[in-house]
C-alpha cells in the first residue's frame, strides 16, 4: 500500500476524532458533568492530536508542500492555533458558561474552516 495514502488515512481519522472528542468534552461540560476530567477522556484527545500532528508533518515531508508557499496550508496552521486557544477557553472551568459557549462555537467554526481548506485546497 502507498505510504502516502496510509498516512493520509491516519491524518483524516485523527482529524475526525478530534472533532468528536471536542464535541463530547464540551457536551459533558455543558451538562454539568466535569467528572470526565478524571477519566482517560482527559488525555486521549492529546494523544490523538499528537498523532494528527505527526501525520500532518509526514504528509508535508512526503509531498514537499510548504505552509508559507501553499497558502491554504498557512491558513490551516493559523486556524489550528485559533482552535487550540478557543478550545482551551471552551473547556476552562474558570470561565463563565456564556464565554465557554462562545469559545466553543468559535473553536468548532475554526475546525470547520480547517476542514474546508483541506477539502478545497484553494489557490490564492
Amino acid at each position: 500500500m502507498d505510504p502516502y495514502m496510509s498516512i493520509k488515512g491516519i491524518h483524516m481519522l485523527t482529524a475526525y476524532l478530534t472533532v468528536l472528542m471536542m464535541l463530547l468534552r464540551m457536551g459533558l461540560e455543558l451538562m454539568g458533568k466535569p467528572g470526565w476530567r478524571q477519566t482517560p477522556l482527559r488525555w486521549i484527545p492529546h494523544a490523538n492530536d499528537t498523532l494528527l500532528l505527526i501525520s500532518a508533518l509526514l504528509l508535508l515531508w512526503i509531498t514537499a508542500w510548504m505552509p508559507f508557499v501553499h497558502h491554504w496550508l498557512t491558513g490551516k496552521v493559523i486556524f489550528l492555533i485559533g482552535y487550540i486557544l478557543a478550545g482551551k477557553w471552551a473547556l476552562d472551568q474558570k470561565r463563565s458558561v456564556r464565554i465557554r459557549l462562545v469559545a466553543g462555537a468559535l473553536a468548532l467554526a475554526q475546525l470547520a474552516i480547517i476542514f474546508a481548506l483541506a477539502f478545497v485546497k484553494p489557490v490564492i
